[in-house]
């Protein structure tokens, strides 16, 4: 059974948010497509999503609403019921949508991402799924490529069902199965939280070598810091606690071991500002602003907001609030690497 068997104006949808964070996305959905109706697929993270828009309409709902907690969505445009001693072949009804879809196919290059939850009935491999549907992107013309792909093929099985859904990496807001972004750890990297920083860059467009002095408040151990270095970028980095030994010496770090409530810079000193302290939001949003003469005008931010309260959605409403009197905020968005946080992208009135 596929969405378009129920009607050209009915679609379905997968919805994944950071674990712990899906009934925030869920009411994100339910705010942005009028009439939508959305019920959970796996605990905390997966969910279905019934629009009464088609697939174009829908998307454009989501697109011209960027979500903060919606990581990643995949069309339904297969459904398949499974049993546990059922005589259906799973991966050749895989292989079947997939030639089904040629047209779309044809000439482009096809990643494949599979996701799974614990205890479906479906019991193919990962490799399998991608083996079967490999060979059949062949057959339809297609050019099976897992790297800078132009569409993408998505699995999904959950309990007694199996969802296949095609769409491009803009349509899917990622092109890492479910969103779930996986950065290599390296040698000697400080902290896990230059991946938040990375991801940020991808995230919303950026490209931190054309900056050219960045002031990174609440900096140590390092992370976010040792990132902008190796960017070529001049990092003042503020924190009373200390930066990690290997960065310490580099020639472009000025390192200021202060609070940053006490220190003071000329005016239009940074073309770039990044924050992530475990402060209350509000703290936060004070002391970026009390900074703000020393952004150059169209300066960048990145800052994380610490959710730490009952009322999320409440906090980072009162949050963009108080950034708007200087900043543009452009973009509200929870990352895969953010926890208990989301990451705000805004530029200096």
């Amino acid at each position: 059974m596929s969405a378009e068997a129920q009607g050209a104006a009915f679609t379905q949808w997968i919805g994944t948010s950071n674990q712990g964070y899906a009934p925030l996305a869920m009411e994100e959905v339910r705010r942005t497509v009028e009439g939508a109706a959305v019920r959970v697929l796996a605990p905390g993270e997966t969910f279905l999503i019934e629009s009464p828009l088609d697939r174009e309409e829908t998307l454009q709902q989501i697109q011209t609403n960027p979500p903060i907690f919606l990581r990643h969505i995949q069309a339904v445009d297969g459904l398949l019921e499974l049993t546990e001693d059922g005589p259906i072949d799973a991966l050749a009804w895989l292989s079947e949508q997939v030639r089904l879809a040629e047209p779309q196919l044809r000439e482009q290059r096809i990643a494949v991402h599979v996701r799974r939850t614990d205890g479906c009935v479906f019991a193919s491999s990962i490799s399998e799924v991608k083996h079967a549907i490999d060979a059949a992107l062949r057959d339809v013309g297609a050019m099976p490529e897992q790297q800078e792909p132009q569409r993408i093929v998505s699995v999904y099985a959950v309990k007694d069902r199996l969802y296949i859904g095609m769409g491009t990496p803009d349509e899917l807001m990622s092109d890492w199965p479910g969103g779930a972004i996986r950065f290599h750890r390296e040698d000697g990297q400080i902290s896990r939280a230059k991946f938040k920083l990375v991801e940020a860059e991808r995230a919303f467009g950026l490209d931190y070598t054309q900056y050219r002095e960045a002031l990174d408040i609440g900096a140590a151990p390092g992370g976010w810091t040792s990132l902008l270095l190796e960017r070529g970028v001049s990092v003042t980095a503020i924190d009373p606690a200390a930066l990690h030994p290997s960065i310490v010496r580099h020639p472009k770090l000025t390192y200021l071991k202060r609070n940053a409530s006490e220190v003071k810079f000329k005016p239009n000193s940074f073309d770039l500002l990044v924050c992530d302290m475990s402060w209350s939001p509000m703290q936060m949003v004070k002391l970026v602003m009390e900074l703000t003469d020393a952004l150059t005008h169209g300066a960048t931010g990145i800052v994380t907001i610490k959710l730490m309260h009952k009322k999320p959605l409440q906090t980072i409403r009162d949050v963009i609030a108080k950034l708007e009197s200087d900043f543009i905020v452009h973009r509200a968005k929870q990352l895969f690497h953010n926890r208990e946080e989301i990451t705000l992208f805004m530029t200096k009135r």
